[in-house]
């Protein structure tokens, strides 16, 4: 049962070290992921999944290794325990990262979902999830649109804005309105939305049995990031 999560997103830039002198731009971001790792680590889970984008659908064992060498930083990370060696993608990278700050020191497995799989099957890994231990806590990391602004990664297109307004709807009420099970996958590829996978498996874990709380939401560097606790 899911007993706990956090969303956050996982641009590399969240670590101090690849983020260099830039890195105090991102402070209050990395406060609001603290605090959201800080209720799921209170709820006491008996496994940990970090849920995150990448291009091919893939599960990650307790113990897999991620690096930010391709990032220019020698700094390596582990997934939960020693067991595993298997590489992570980017994204589970700064995920274990994120717990490894938290001072988490349980299991945790990977599950990495890409920007083609369809909104029920993201609903139906996170029931997989829910059911994979008594207590089941999740970190689960993505962004919203990567065209807010015409500076952004894809420049501006005018719907970014109405959909991470969905989105922070959604994660601001564990999707009791259905605003994350509802995105649409096409419109979030188009958007460069790498959270609407991500989301969608936290829904279908949750299937609103949980209370939530909105602790971020910004556009800096033109794409959306959102930080949510739910609990």
């Amino acid at each position: 049962m899911l007993v706990a999560a956090a969303v956050c997103p996982c641009p590399p830039l969240l670590v101090p070290e690849v983020a260099s002198g830039a890195a105090p731009e991102l402070d209050g971001l990395r406060g609001a992921c603290d605090t959201a790792l800080g209720a799921v680590l209170a709820a006491r889970p008996d496994l940990l999944w970090v849920v995150g984008p990448d291009a091919e659908h893939a599960s990650f064992e307790d113990g897999g290794t991620g690096t930010f060498g391709p990032f220019g930083v020698d700094l390596a990370v582990t997934l939960g325990r020693t067991g595993s060696t298997e590489p992570l993608p980017a994204s589970l990278s700064v995920g274990a990262w994120l717990l490894a700050r938290a001072g988490w020191d349980g299991p945790a497995k990977g599950l990495a979902v890409p920007d083609y799989l369809e909104p029920d099957l993201c609903a139906a890994n996170g029931v997989r999830l829910a059911e994979s231990a008594a207590r089941v806590g999740l970190l689960v990391l993505g962004e919203g649109s990567a065209r807010r602004t015409l500076k952004a990664p894809g420049y501006l297109d005018e719907r970014a804005d109405g959909f991470d307004a969905a989105a922070a709807r959604g994660l601001a009420t564990a999707d009791s309105g259905g605003e994350l099970s509802a995105m649409d996958d096409e419109l979030a590829f188009e958007l460069m939305a790498s959270g609407r996978a991500p989301w969608q498996v936290l829904s279908g874990a949750a299937s609103g049995a949980l209370d939530a709380e909105l602790l971020y939401q910004d556009a800096p560097y033109g794409v959306g990031y959102f930080v949510a606790s739910w609990t």
